[in-house]
């Protein structure tokens, strides 16, 4: 019953780690907005790890660097080497050069393993393999315990739950793997064609395949528009959107068929970022018109004249009929990461509806087991009474008495007749004990 419990647990508890693994864009913002029509819409879209620099000492973003762990005689950590992308790496302590390396390619071909020749018990702990990208604030670790041993017999290699432990044979050589082949670790195109920006437009009625595409943005400064709303300054994104991270879409004169779901896409596919942002935009009555400001006419001062204005009440003119606007709104919608996440619910409760189960079956084991000492513990009572003939019933020693005979007097006839006087009185006294 508790291997099923973690088997369900692991197989129907995905989590958010999963998601950002996913092709698919990663959904982190959705919001309602319902405006007046003829009024100016803003529907933003920021992000600081899109912002373009143009730094050109990106080698430099690029870090692997080997610590050691060592558990005697003390606790202490390493450095053993470290390289940056285009720099020769740099070993730390003089004993190793030489004799510990990592592959010249390692930021070409993704292998940064660490190969450690003329293994020594010196060389024995937990190697830590870290990798850092700092301009796509990137940063992984990968953990290998190494054993020495002089017996060829004993060499190994195995997981112990945690990380990957290698038992090597003293005086030889050994490679520690760190692999990691994602296109950001390697050299490849020019960074500016890698971060894309574009805004989709999908109107009522219409498929999510069916949405339209307005505009697309590259940091090199390329801008693709499509369609006559961005030429006729209808639609506009800023010039220098990817310089400040602000690829807001502003929409001037709305109008009722400018409702519909726009979605805002940041790419860097150099850095294997992939977001989206989506906005449902309703466009409510538009604003009623300002009210006429009255001015007097000009009067010739040679001919002075006096204006008479009648007196009216304030209820004497009809009252302006009064429109209720919708107000602007922002409703924040959470929307579902990933398709998977009808199966994360269902696992949340089967694995609450597992846990009940064992938690009831422990009970109801515990209770039988109870049940069943207690019925041993009545049948080895029962057997007992058995081999000793009595059922539970002890007569107290002190409680009987003795039936001594008197000496035979002549003044009987007969002695036997004394003799079942005296027996028949020992026998009642004895038998009204027992009823009692």
């Amino acid at each position: 019953m508790w291997r099923l419990f973690l088997i369900s647990s692991v197989f129907f508890l995905p989590s958010a780690w999963g998601q950002s693994s996913s092709k698919l864009d990663v959904v982190v913002e959705a919001r309602n907005i319902t405006l007046p029509a003829g009024t100016q819409a803003v529907l933003p879209c920021h992000s600081s790890r899109m912002i373009w620099t143009r730094d050109r000492l990106k080698d430099r973003q690029r870090v692997v660097h080997w610590d050691l762990f060592r558990s005697t005689p003390e606790y202490s950590v390493e450095r053993i080497l470290d390289m940056s992308a285009g720099v020769k790496e740099r070993v730390y302590n003089g004993f190793n050069k030489g004799r510990i390396t990592i592959p010249k390619t390692a930021f070409t071909d993704g292998n940064f393993s660490l190969v450690i020749n003329n293994v020594g018990t010196a060389d024995r702990g937990v190697y830590s393999c870290n990798l850092h990208h700092h301009y796509c604030q990137l940063h992984q670790s990968i953990k290998i315990q190494l054993n020495t041993t002089k017996s060829v017999r004993k060499e190994k290699r195995y997981w112990d739950g945690d990380k990957t432990v290698f038992v090597v044979l003293l005086g030889s050589s050994v490679v520690l793997p760190c692999v990691n082949r994602r296109p950001l670790w390697m050299e490849g195109q020019q960074e500016d064609q890698q971060q894309v920006a574009h805004w989709d437009w999908q109107p009522p009625g219409v498929r999510p395949d069916g949405a339209d595409r307005m505009v697309d943005l590259y940091a090199s400064g390329e801008r693709r528009q499509y369609g006559p709303l961005f030429p006729v300054d209808k639609m506009s994104v800023s010039e220098d959107a990817f310089s400040v991270g602000d690829f807001s879409l502003t929409i001037s004169n709305l109008q009722p068929v400018d409702k519909g779901l726009y979605s805002c896409h940041l790419h860097h596919h150099y850095c294997g970022l992939h977001e989206r942002r989506i906005f449902r935009l309703m466009v409510g009555p538009s604003l009623p018109p300002p009210p006429p400001v009255l001015t007097a006419a000009p009067v010739a001062p040679a001919v002075p004249t006096v204006l008479a204005i009648p007196h009216r009440l304030p209820n004497d003119d009809p009252s302006p009929e009064v429109v209720e606007l919708e107000r602007p709104r922002v409703v924040n919608v959470i929307l579902p990461e990933h398709p998977g996440h009808f199966f994360q619910q269902m696992g949340y409760f089967l694995a609450t509806f597992l846990l009940l189960a064992f938690i009831i079956t422990i009970v109801i084991v515990l209770t039988r087991r109870r049940r069943k000492r207690g019925l041993e513990y009545d049948l080895r009572r029962s057997e007992r009474s058995h081999v000793t003939g009595y059922d539970d019933i002890a007569l107290d020693a002190t409680e009987l008495k003795v039936c001594t005979q008197e000496y035979l007097n002549s003044d009987y006839k007969n002695n036997l007749l004394k003799e079942r006087d005296m027996s028949k009185g020992c026998n009642k006294e004895m038998d009204g004990k027992l009823w009692i």
